[in-house]
């Protein structure tokens, strides 16, 4: 954390080389999450780059007292969320379109390495998004169910209820008990 805090340091006063080692730290974790939250490689490359994008501009006004990790993490989360809303939107209108392959290639190699990780990313894909948060902010993104509230905006009661609900419908559906 203290590498964290220098970081920051650094990143405020316009140092490229801060800007470079938070990339080359938290690049796998942030593709990690946006994966599991959009399960599309492309997407997910898509969703990080941008974040990064926004983060490097941002030296100006960049203030943060807080997890370095915790806000790109809720960074990408965001626009996840931003994304989901408008693929769907885009899927409604255009209805009967084909939905975009997330065959995997590159980096996320090392997320989807076997047949079942596959098949539990296409699980969860089929939670609620607050479940679907919940669990893999708590698991991949190994954060507190604290932190997880803050960033949805809830009471940790309703993200443990959200983590709950969530592992039980998963544990559902790959037992092949729900209906589709």
């Amino acid at each position: 954390m203290i590498e964290d805090e220098l970081l920051k340091w650094r990143f405020k006063r316009g140092s490229q080389e801060a800007l470079r080692r938070i990339y080359e730290k938290y690049l796998n974790y942030l593709l990690t999450l946006a994966m599991a939250l959009l399960n599309n490689a492309s997407e997910a490359e898509d969703v990080v780059h941008d974040v990064f994008v926004s983060f490097a501009g941002s030296t100006e006004d960049f203030k943060l007292s807080g997890s370095l990790r915790g806000y790109l993490a809720s960074c990408v989360l965001n626009r996840a969320r931003d994304h989901i809303r408008s693929t769907r939107r885009h899927s409604i209108a255009s209805a009967g379109a084909n939905s975009a392959s997330s065959e995997p290639n590159g980096p996320e190699q090392s997320v989807i390495s076997t047949e079942e990780s596959a098949r539990l990313n296409r699980a969860i894909a089929e939670l609620p998004i607050d479940q679907r948060e919940a669990i893999i902010l708590r698991t991949k993104g190994e954060m507190k169910f604290k932190e997880i509230a803050r960033l949805q905006g809830v009471s940790v009661n309703t993200v443990q209820g959200r983590y709950r609900y969530g592992l039980n419908k998963l544990r559902s559906i790959l037992n092949g008990e729900v209906e589709k």
